[in-house]
Order: C-alpha cells, then sequence, then structure tokens
C-alpha cells in the first residue's frame, strides 16, 4: 500500500489545521472546547434527522459535520501546554477501548447473541471502571429524557426492579408516537409541563435505584 490509506481524511485534518494557525480564521483560533459544546450538540441533532429522513448527500453532510467536531476539539487539545493530545491519541484510545471490548472477537472469549456481548461489556466496564459504585455512574443526566428514560429503566432492572408499565402498551412505535404525542397534547392543555414531569419521575426513579443498591449491599 502506497501513500495514506485515507487522504481525504488527512486533508480534512489539514484545512481544520491551517484554518487554526496563525494566519488562519480568526474565528476558528479563538475556540475553545466549551466554545463548541452547543456546535456539537446542533451538529449531532442534524445528524440524527439525516440519519432518520435525509438523503444520501445530506447523511454523508451531517457525519463530516460531526467529524469536524471531533477534528476540531483534538486539534485545539494538542495546543494545549499541559495534558495536550492530538487525533491520534483519540483514534489510538478508541481502537484500543474497542478491541478491549470485544474479546469474542478479538480473543478467545465466546458471545454468540446480542445479549451475551452486552453481558461482557458490562463485566469489562466494571474492571475499567473500579471507582464507579452505582449502576447510576457515568449516566449523563443532560440525555434527552426519553432516551434517561429508556437508559435507567435498564438499570433498574439489574438492581431487580420493575418500575409499573400499562397493561396495554402500544403494539407499534408509530402507535406509540401517537400516544405520547397525545399525552403531551393533554398535558399541555391542563397547563402540565411534560418535560420537566419525566423529568422529576427519573430523579425519583434514581433515587429508588440507589436505594435498592444500598439495601442489597446490606
Amino acid at each position: 500500500m502506497t501513500g495514506a490509506p485515507h487522504p481525504k481524511l488527512d486533508e480534512l485534518i489539514s484545512v481544520l489545521a491551517r484554518l487554526r494557525a496563525p494566519g488562519g480564521c480568526a474565528w476558528d483560533f479563538e475556540q475553545t472546547h466549551e466554545s463548541l459544546v452547543r456546535h456539537l450538540i446542533e451538529e449531532s441533532y442534524e445528524l440524527v434527522d439525516a440519519i432518520e429522513s435525509g438523503s444520501r448527500d445530506e447523511l454523508i453532510e451531517e457525519l463530516g459535520d460531526v467529524l469536524y467536531q471531533v477534528i476540531f476539539h483534538a486539534d485545539i487539545a494538542a495546543h494545549r501546554s499541559e495534558g495536550s493530545f492530538d487525533i491520534d491519541d483519540v483514534a489510538a484510545r478508541m481502537t484500543q477501548k474497542m478491541i478491549g471490548r470485544h474479546p469474542h472477537v478479538f480473543a478467545d472469549a465466546t458471545a454468540e447473541t446480542a445479549v451475551d456481548v452486552i453481558a461482557v461489556w458490562d463485566d469489562l466496564k466494571a474492571v475499567e471502571k473500579p471507582g464507579r459504585t452505582s449502576v447510576l455512574d457515568g449516566i449523563p443526566q443532560a440525555m434527552p429524557s426519553l432516551l434517561l428514560a429508556e437508559k435507567l429503566l435498564g438499570r433498574a432492572q439489574r438492581v431487580g426492579m420493575q418500575p409499573a408499565r400499562h397493561d396495554s402498551a402500544p403494539a407499534s412505535e408509530e402507535e406509540l408516537g401517537e400516544t405520547l404525542l397525545a399525552l403531551v397534547a393533554s398535558a399541555t392543555a391542563n397547563g402540565l409541563d411534560a418535560e420537566r414531569a419525566l423529568r422529576g419521575a427519573l430523579r425519583g426513579l434514581q433515587s429508588d435505584i440507589r436505594v435498592a443498591e444500598n439495601t442489597g449491599k446490606e
């Protein structure tokens, strides 16, 4: 093999470096990890839109925008006086992580189903992050509330909890979406904040999970 295996990726990295170099773009040069957070969030949501309803070209564009954010953050980090790292460090860490998280592919472990794979991941995470003392550790609270709800329900099951469910669950995602929309419409008509209500319920669920964990340790 001759030349770079991904020349266009290297070219994009070089473009970003040129923009942030002396004599480049003043706006790019002034950005920080913190100032880019809002852009990363926006670009991520635009990527979700492209995945759900966009064309091939839109998906390519939005994936590029998210990739650019990763390269941007890596370039900022490469120029720090302390604790610097670059895009190769990011890639190396991710490669190491993925190989380590898939011993059923790169080593001699066995995991034939998706459920088996998740079990392997859970065991590996426990070894990788021994400082975590709760199944709730590492869950970002800023996640969209419905995603957070699904994540927390999964963690609740790990500690033997079975939160209440409605007996008549929607039969399809389309029906589920209509049901959720109707609930939000009813809440709004009654002056209730559906987002705040769900987040309040999730805080209560997290408290119950911690109680269950502590009870199990006694």
